[in-house]
């Protein structure tokens, strides 16, 4: 009885949303609310890790930013605020998590592509 209730109060996955593995450049257009206004915002970059974790899951993305600092932005999954996700290219990776990233720069911090 009571996963039945659970299963009923749980959102929705964001059909918006595809499969993401690490490794992935995407582009993620986000809803941004500023005063009475609402506009869509694009946040670039590669997915160094998902965490499945039912309606709790999430999925962090980061890109470089002017003078080459880096930008780290963590999405929910289920959110209704992302209105899409757009997988724009597939990189072979041999781990869940990509963390080494952080500390790289230039070519080193490049990614090859998986077909």
């Amino acid at each position: 009885m009571s996963e039945q209730i659970l299963k009923a109060i749980e959102p929705q996955p964001n059909p918006n949303v595809p499969p993401l593995r690490p490794g992935d450049v995407v582009s993620v257009h986000v809803k941004i609310k500023e005063g009475n206004r609402e506009r869509v915002q694009e946040f670039k970059g590669t997915v160094l890790f998902t965490k499945n974790a039912g309606a709790g899951s999430t999925f962090t993305v980061r890109r470089v930013a002017s003078n080459g600092i880096g930008v780290e932005r963590t999405f929910l999954t289920y959110s209704p605020r992302i209105e899409k996700v757009v997988v724009e290219r597939h990189s072979k990776v041999r781990r869940a998590r990509l963390f080494y990233l952080r500390n790289r720069t230039g070519k080193s911090a490049r990614l090859k592509q998986r077909f």
